[in-house]
């Protein structure tokens, strides 16, 4: 593991596209002042980043971007999950905190320990989280200004067996779930995820992972901003835990670009 910068990419897409392809969780990378800090061995930390990491989906995300009629713009996270969580709280809101998940993690997702009692995030919040965070607003805010509106659409997986972190790991796993918010995701949006994923089997909402990543500065407050999270379901698309892509990559990616010209229309 090495120092890869910078942590994050924003990939342009077409001038009049509103739509940012969010893909915060699908790199391994982990720079080596970062991982000085972290206590699992090199062996165990790679059996971490296999359940933890989002594998694949930059890939999926990169091949929806070419079959979408409208190029979307996509920003990707070229770092580990293991670094910062661009999409924790960075403070006690976060209720992932619980099981030492906030936006630096201090467990793993078997609830071992990851760092140190007493670790001090903030220079890794300064380096890197708050960073991500700006330049998030800053495409969103971009794709208002060019068309007046902008939908972020993460792009997630999930393992098909809960894993002991899970706060909410009882309910439905479906092959595709939608993760929505009451103020951002409106109907007519919920309703092209259902029909563009459709051909990918059961869709379902809200579990076992629910809601959406808008930046702070315009969530709750503007409704041109709309988002969803499409969260699928590993064992649909590859092999668990952390293993290679099967055939089903190329299907959800037509389905994510179907998504893209649904809502770009």
């Amino acid at each position: 593991m090495t120092d890869v910068p910078p942590s994050f990419e924003f990939l342009p897409g077409d001038a009049d596209s509103p739509v940012i392809l969010h893909v915060p969780h699908s790199a391994r990378e982990i720079p080596a002042d970062v991982r000085s800090g972290i206590v699992p061995d090199d062996a165990e930390l790679e059996r971490e980043l296999d359940h933890i990491t989002d594998a694949h989906t930059a890939e999926i995300a990169e091949a929806a971007a070419r079959a979408a009629g409208l190029t979307p713009w996509r920003f990707v996270n070229r770092l580990s999950r293991l670094v910062v969580d661009p999409e924790r709280f960075p403070d006690e809101r976060e209720e992932m905190l619980a099981v030492g998940m906030g936006a630096v993690y201090t467990r793993t997702t078997h609830k071992d320990v990851l760092r140190p009692d007493g670790y001090d995030a903030a220079p890794l919040l300064e380096r890197y989280f708050r960073p991500y965070a700006r330049a998030m607003t800053e495409a969103v805010a971009g794709r208002l200004a060019a068309t007046g509106r902008a939908v972020v659409i993460d792009v997630h997986s999930y393992p098909s067996a809960p894993l002991p972190y899970e706060l909410h790991g009882d309910g439905p796993r479906p092959a595709v779930c939608l993760g929505t918010d009451s103020f951002h995701t409106p109907p007519e949006l919920l309703d092209a995820a259902r029909e563009a994923f459709a051909p990918c089997g059961e869709t379902g909402l809200d579990s076992p992972f629910a809601g959406t990543y808008v930046p702070l500065e315009f969530y709750g407050k503007r409704a041109e901003v709309s988002a969803l999270m499409v969260e699928i379901r590993r064992d649909t698309y590859m092999t668990e835990p952390g293993g290679p892509a099967g055939p089903g990559l190329s299907r959800l990616a037509s389905a994510l670009g179907a998504l893209v010209d649904a809502v770009t229309r």
